[in-house]
């Protein structure tokens, strides 16, 4: 039978994850050859038709501005139609989200148990709450930005949810930020890895600026292999210290490209430049005693561990001048070029 857009009930379009490029093939498709199956709807008393299979053909005529869509009646009510759909949908298995979104809405819209559900899919209760605690512990901003593709749901299920569960506030900012830029999930793991690993300041960058963090990440593994594995320590180390780097770069660019300060922002912007210098310095220093000598048990061997620029230009203040002092202690400096 045809039907009309107007005539179709779409309460469940939310259980399917829109995937942009098969949606662009279904499109070309339905342009070039027509709708070749019908969509599957239920009757209700209403009078309404509830699509239960086929949101995409819809949206894809919808955009061909066609006027009617091909669709077939399944004798049954709507939540025996989910169910049936459900299992006969094997030819590309749906995520762990979709199975999620399906049973909380059967269990909660139509008040079927756990026990019911359980037998129906041929699984254990325990699977069906598993499921069903995926999606209730995942906020449900981050669930449309999956719904949308926006967001892989693997990913979503296995980094976004327990990210969620230890740090809610903080896992939507990090999806806020990568929502844009389509990550595959193993972008999005590296992220969650570099989360869990680092400190306070590691976390806040994962969170602020996730692309960042993935540069780093594949600049320190070009030109080869991925390096051996590090102990979480040492590697939550070495990853810092590279982050820092990395954000050095980005704000040298930034005055390279012309940034313009105001007057009274200068003496604010100096001070922290000074109290960079002054933590790296110090951080250098540490390393060439820890890491150098442990590395060679040899104190005078530096084997290119050490650089000319270690000892820094003469005029610039030492860091012991700088350590402890603070923002007003930097202050109190008026170096060459220094802002008044």
């Amino acid at each position: 039978m045809d039907l009309e857009f107007h005539q179709l009930d779409l309460r469940y379009a939310h259980l399917r994850v829109r995937h942009p490029a098969r949606e662009r093939r279904l499109l070309a498709s339905l342009a070039d050859t027509g709708q070749q199956m019908p969509i599957v709807v239920v009757a209700v008393p209403d009078a309404a038709h509830v699509v239960v299979d086929g949101y995409k053909r819809v949206r894809g005529l919808q955009r061909l501005h066609r006027d009617t869509v091909q669709a077939v009646v399944w004798a049954m009510g709507a939540a025996e139609a989910l169910i049936f759909r459900q299992l006969l949908h094997t030819e590309a298995p749906d995520s762990a989200l979709e199975h999620g979104w399906v049973l909380r809405t059967l269990h909660e819209d139509h008040g079927l148990s756990l026990e019911h559900l359980a037998r129906r899919f041929d699984r254990s209760v325990s699977w069906v709450s598993r499921r069903l605690s995926l999606v209730r512990d995942l906020p449900t901003v981050i669930q449309q930005h999956v719904q949308e593709g926006r967001i892989v749901a693997h990913a979503a299920m296995k980094y976004l949810v327990p990210l969620a569960r230890a740090n809610g506030p903080d896992c939507l900012r990090l999806v806020e930020a990568i929502s844009a830029h389509a990550l595959s999930t193993r972008q999005v793991g590296r992220l969650y890895q570099t989360y869990l690993a680092g400190p306070a300041s590691v976390r806040e960058l994962v969170t602020r600026d996730p692309l960042l963090v993935l540069r780093v990440e594949q600049e320190r593994t070009r030109g080869g292999a991925d390096p051996p594995i590090a102990p979480a320590a040492a590697d939550a180390f070495i990853r810092d210290v590279e982050i820092v780097a990395a954000v050095a770069r980005r704000a040298a660019g930034r005055l390279r490209g012309g940034l313009a300060l105001p007057l009274a922002d200068r003496t604010r912007a100096w001070r922290a430049c000074c109290e960079a210098e002054a933590d790296v310095r110090q951080l250098h220093h540490r390393c060439a005693q820890e890491i150098r000598d442990a590395r060679s048990g040899d104190p005078h061997d530096d084997s290119g561990l050490t650089d000319a620029r270690a000892g820094g230009p003469p005029d610039c203040p030492h860091p012991a001048d700088l350590a402890g002092r603070g923002a007003d202690g930097a202050g109190d400096r008026h170096p060459v070029g220094a802002p008044d």
